[in-house]
């Protein structure tokens, strides 16, 4: 049996369904050998970048392991970038290069690439593998490596002779995972102690919530607190429910600023967020000053990284806020018998302003409520996370946290594999799309049915808006010749609208975009010289030199 094959098997029988990357000679006995693995789908895209975000957006959505690969050299180079983005993001993905023979080592080999030296830092594990005997126990270990604990990237670089090698028969080992230790009990109660003394306080809710949303609002009506989420969390909880006060940092609303700020809570109780930049709303000391700080984390690195913590609870989030709960109703807490549900405001557009608020509202009438939105990095993400409504939990995708352009595009992709009966929806810019656009091919090559929604101002935005706020001037080269973007997918034979008014907007026209048999291209042809709505960052970024 060739090594590579026991990967294989290994990975076939742990459960991996596609392997996003493109095929080159250093990793093509990988390919070769998945002719006899049709349960492995390979899912060849356009850019090994955008492989990355599609394995990062699949690892999130299906709660499994995913898998991406790159040829040695700049294959694996393409790759660091969705690394940096999944080790941000605690994804576990399993990232294979390939490399020259082991005898052409230090020869100045053509593609020659220390990818193990690459990788270490945005990576859990890295290695490079010398010996075909070995390379089926590394991939065992990188894979267990990438699912325990604090889940994250791991890197196997396999050299084209070492996958080939012959390793005879082998057993596939099985996969043990080391799980989170639980909560320890005597922290929660310590928590359940402070919790029943203080009768105000915030719930600030991040991304490590994601599989724990019924636990936070039964924790939050319990002791009727506010849920305060970050920008990364948008889109986690409706906001029809009484409690949930918005987002707060970057692109946060004023009252929920005005809450964190001002308010009169007495405690900050931190909920699977390593309080960083966007979320913090540039490290704003208000947010735990006077407060007392509960901070519950699966990962022990964030505890006092920039806020001090009184109470730190290490532990599996779901495990944790259950044992939390069932201690505060032991207390004699209890949630109301129903929950009303709030009005939420109307997003009729009738008679308004063509700008990207009221195209992203009025696009939002016409799209099912269950539509994840996958948000690219770009001046409308502001928008997306200000004006946008959360009408199901977890429908939005916002990678504010790592800001990769272009990720959102192939993120929808990722999103759809994972749950085929989800509608997908990619919100992009036009900077963003002539990074990774051509990932629509990949879509239509699997008849992926996404609709792709291009907001096309011929600039790139953010830069613009935040060079005009910081210096009072922007450099005309961040502007280009507008392209037509409905044209170009034409010419792949993709549907496509072009939107320039808000008239053109409708249901018939999201009609033909959707439930088709692939994707679709609707192209928002839009200058909106407004400031977005960035909430404090736009004080941060006009006080900029000051």
């Amino acid at each position: 049996m060739k090594a590579i094959r026991s990967v294989l098997e290994f990975l076939e029988g742990n459960g991996v369904k596609y392997v996003f990357g493109i095929p080159a000679g250093s990793v093509n006995a990988f390919y070769d050998q998945l002719y006899d693995f049709p349960e492995i789908t390979p899912i060849v895209t356009k850019h090994e970048g955008a492989a990355s975000y599609m394995a990062a957006s699949y690892a999130k959505y299906s709660q499994q392991l995913s898998v991406c690969i790159g040829s040695s050299g700049p294959g694996g180079t393409n790759l660091v970038t969705g690394a940096a983005n999944a080790m941000r993001e605690h994804l576990p993905i399993l990232f294979l290069t390939g490399a020259v023979p082991v005898s052409t080592m230090g020869l100045n080999a053509s593609q020659e690439l220390d990818a193990q030296a690459i990788f270490q830092s945005v990576t859990k594990y890295s290695v490079t593998v010398l010996d075909s005997a070995d390379l089926l126990d590394e991939i065992v270990k990188a894979t267990k490596i990438a699912l325990s604990g604090v889940p994250g990237p791991v890197h196997v670089a396999m050299p084209i002779d070492v996958q080939m090698g012959d390793v005879g028969e082998v057993s596939i080992p099985a996969l043990e995972i080391e799980r989170h230790p639980s909560v320890d009990p005597a922290i929660v109660k310590q928590a359940a102690d402070h919790l029943m003394q203080k009768k105000k306080g915030i719930i600030f809710a991040g991304q490590g919530v994601r599989n724990s949303v019924a636990q936070v609002i039964e924790l939050a009506e319990l002791l009727n607190w506010p849920i305060v989420a970050t920008p990364v969390a948008k889109g986690l909880f409706r906001e029809d429910h009484p409690l949930f006060a918005g987002v707060f940092g970057f692109a946060g609303k004023e009252q929920t600023s005005l809450l964190v700020n001002e308010g009169d809570a007495e405690t900050l109780l931190v909920l699977g967020s390593s309080l960083g930049e966007t979320a913090t709303s540039n490290y704003n000391p208000n947010l735990a000053k006077g407060r007392f700080v509960i901070q519950v984390d699966f990962d022990p690195t964030v505890f006092d990284r920039k806020y001090p913590v009184d109470i730190p609870m290490l532990g599996d989030m779901s495990d944790s806020l259950q044992a939390l709960n069932e201690e505060l109703r032991t207390r004699g807490l209890e949630r109301p018998l129903r929950t009303k549900l709030n009005e939420t405001e109307s997003a009729s557009n009738a008679n308004e302003v063509f700008n990207t608020r009221n195209v992203l509202r009025k696009l939002q009438e016409f799209l099912p409520p269950s539509t994840r939105y996958t948000i690219d990095i770009g001046e409308f993400m502001a928008y997306v996370i200000h004006h946008m409504e959360v009408k199901e939990e977890d429908t939005f995708d916002i990678n504010v946290h790592f800001g990769a352009m272009g990720s959102g595009l192939s993120a929808a992709i990722g999103s759809k594999l994972a749950e085929p009966d989800r509608p997908a929806v990619a919100i992009t810019g036009d900077g963003c799309f002539f990074m990774h656009g051509m990932e629509i091919l990949t879509a239509k090559e699997y008849n992926l049915p996404i609709l792709f929604i291009v907001m096309n101002n011929a600039r790139l935005g953010m830069v613009y808006q935040g060079h005009t706020l910081q210096y009072k001037r922007s450099h005309p080269s961040f502007e280009q010749e507008p392209v037509n973007i409905a044209a170009m997918a034409a010419a792949m034979n993709i549907p496509s609208f072009r939107v320039e008014t808000l008239e053109d907007i409708s249901q018939n026209a999201l009609d033909a975009l959707t439930n088709l048999n692939g994707p679709a291209i609707l192209e928002v042809a839009l200058v909106d010289n407004s400031i977005p709505p960035m909430g404090d960052r736009v004080k941060f970024l006009s006080s900029f030199g000051k």
